[in-house]
């Protein structure tokens, strides 16, 4: 048993590490501020290859796991840029999956190249405002007519919809009265958002002002069979194959952003003189930090093991929302000390570490509830009954 990386996995570190520090603590501040996607930070990493890294290399991917993805989504979370930085590309890491795993031959010439290179930009439009987590509940329809589906229908919490040409949409195509299980009926396609017949309308948050979030209004999409990925009524199923590997980057980036407020909060500690002293010279505060450290280690570890069982093909269900868990956890903590730790001045956007503790709260949200990923673990592993 081996846990060091590999020299190909330092390097990809160390690669990442330079990009980011073209893009410093001042670029994500003022990002913050002002809000606008990060097209400069976006295009350095499609100029040096990165949005391809689980690509194939057919496509002008790396043909890399999704254990090398998730070491490159935590570079860049804990480099400072965050979740508004690791959010402006994951999307093109694990979004388009089902492409890779179910596509065409065709469909991934056409789909894929774009997006590695930068040219275009894709979100995901699955959740819906009055299914939320519920999936196979969703009310948005796909009706065939000729060769294209015509859908209508609404979307919710659909990140970077302001900027993207490309979505990945999630359609009801038979309705759910006629199924046997609602799991059936359901179809993803790969498509143009076409403003035309989707309005994108923005949502205001708390934190990650640079990454948009949205509603989407679809009356009338018309979208090309060819766009289809997969067979018709097979999308939750095709859905699920970028589920886990979602929840492994995100617990990456969790991680990342932990780590990142406890460099903040320990040099800090080091530099402040209060009655004569270093404050992290007191056991209050170096134990809170002592222990955020040993919390975002041990969840570095379940991250790895969940993308290392992923890319074995084992099943990685646990592992990835068990990550997740703890990731999320783990980091909102070490934020909220890192905060806590600089007293007043944690509280002044100058200091960074409350940006970090707002983006924090990002993992424990989506893509799915601490407390669902609680419900999985209690029924798949522990074999309790469903509870919901």
């Amino acid at each position: 048993m081996d846990f060091a990386l590999s020299a190909e996995q330092r390097a990809i570190q160390d690669a990442i590490h330079r990009i980011c520090q073209r893009f410093d603590d001042a670029y994500w501040l003022k990002k913050d501020r002002e809000g606008g996607f990060p097209s400069e930070f976006h295009q350095a990493l499609a100029h040096e290859g990165w949005l391809g890294i689980c690509m194939p290399p057919a496509q002008g991917g790396a043909g890399l796991g999704i254990t090398e993805a998730a070491i490159m989504m935590q570079a860049i979370a804990q480099s400072g840029a965050c979740l508004s930085g690791a959010s402006a590309v994951h999307m093109n890491i694990f979004g388009l999956n089902p492409v890779v795993r179910f596509g065409t031959e065709e469909q991934k010439r056409r789909m894929l190249p774009p997006v590695i290179a930068g040219r275009e930009r894709a979100c995901f439009a699955i959740t819906e405002p009055n299914a939320g987590l519920d999936t196979t509940h969703l009310a948005t329809r796909a009706v065939k007519e000729g060769r294209h589906y015509i859908i209508h229908g609404q979307k919710v919490w659909i990140s970077t919809a302001q900027i993207a040409e490309k979505m990945l949409i999630l359609a009801r195509t038979t309705p759910l009265e006629q199924v046997k299980k609602p799991t059936e009926g359901l179809t993803l396609f790969y498509t143009t958002l076409d403003r035309s017949r989707v309005e994108v309308r923005e949502i205001e948050k708390m934190g990650r002002k640079a990454v948009d979030s949205n509603q989407l209004f679809i009356d009338g999409l018309r979208v090309p069979e060819e766009d289809r990925i997969g067979e018709e009524g097979q999308g939750f199923a095709i859905l699920l194959h970028g589920l886990n590997p979602e929840r492994i980057l995100i617990a990456a980036e969790a991680v990342g952003v932990g780590f990142a407020a406890l460099a903040r909060a320990s040099r800090y500690a080091s530099e402040r003189v209060v009655f004569g002293r270093p404050i992290g010279q007191n056991q209050a505060i170096q134990h809170p930090l002592a222990e955020s450290w040993m919390e975002l280690e041990a969840a570095q570890l379940m991250v790895l093991k969940a993308a290392w069982q992923y890319d074995h093909g084992l099943p990685a269900g646990a592992a990835a929302n068990a990550a997740k868990y703890l990731a999320a956890e783990a980091a909102f903590k070490a934020c909220e000390r890192a905060l806590l730790t600089h007293g007043g001045y944690g509280y002044a956007k100058e200091y960074h570490v409350e940006r970090y503790f707002r983006e924090a709260m990002i993992p424990r949200l989506a893509p799915v509830s601490q407390q669902l990923a609680l419900c999985f673990i209690a029924e798949k592993v522990l074999g309790l009954p469903k509870s919901y």
